[in-house]
């Protein structure tokens, strides 16, 4: 008799994790080039045992990541850049290399271009350097970056065979264990920033499905419990 039970459980737990993925969302909705993610569901069949019948549970099996293009704000920093089309900016960490589409950088007292952690950011040879007598700073399409004395370096672009395998690391970064491949496919706005994909009034659309969801399955679970407490009453008045 508890199998149903069992089972509206399985979809309360899995409702539970798809919440809390949403309320991330809705949390990251004004984060630079953050992408909306989604819960995977599968059904989860039992295996027959004997004389027992098969049963059939929610299991959430992971997340789905939204890599389509946010939209693209204008800042007018000379250090902010607008990563469009297929590509991730390479960061040099302590802990490897890691990846990012949030083109919010600056420079250090050094002249090294870095990220708000303060990262190196990474060109086609090596960490970029930019000196801060050549004047005005101008990024090309492509990233090449150039001042008054000409070509400076240009930034380094890749992307993956599997984008959906890469995986959330701290300060917004992505970390994988898949060899980068030269992104060709992008383009490098100066002065822009791509904006998280997050469309808040559908999230909260979610968020208001998922919850009513879960009160409906609560109540399924409590109407099963008070039948189970009924029919045992009623067993007892014939034992």
């Amino acid at each position: 008799m508890e199998n149903s039970a069992y089972i509206a459980l399985s979809r309360q737990r899995s409702l539970r994790n798809e919440m809390n993925i949403v309320a991330n969302n809705i949390a990251n909705a004004n984060t630079p080039a953050f992408k909306r993610e989604g819960m995977v569901f599968k059904e989860y069949i039992t295996k027959p045992q004997h004389d027992r019948q098969q049963f059939s549970f929610v299991q959430d099996v992971g997340l789905a990541r939204d890599l389509t293009d946010g939209p693209m704000t204008t800042t007018n920093n000379p250090f902010d850049f607008a990563l469009s089309g297929d590509g991730y900016f390479v960061i040099d960490t302590p802990m490897g290399e890691r990846y990012t589409r949030n083109g919010r950088f600056q420079l250090d007292a050094t002249g090294n271009l870095v990220n708000k952690d303060g990262y190196t950011i990474q060109g086609d040879g090596g960490p970029l350097n930019i000196p801060n007598d050549g004047g005005e700073i101008l990024v090309a399409s492509d990233g090449t970056i150039s001042n008054d004395n000409g070509e400076v370096g240009k930034l380094r672009v890749v992307s993956f065979e599997n984008q959906y395998e890469m995986k959330k690391s701290a300060g917004g970064l992505y970390a994988t264990g898949q060899d980068p491949i030269a992104s060709e496919g992008y383009n490098i706005t100066q002065g822009m920033l791509e904006e998280s994909n997050v469309q808040p009034i559908l999230e909260i659309t979610r968020m208001m499905r998922v919850h009513r969801e879960y009160a409906s399955m609560q109540k399924f679970t409590q109407a099963e419990d008070d039948r189970v407490k009924k029919a045992i009453e009623r067993l007892g008045q014939f034992s």
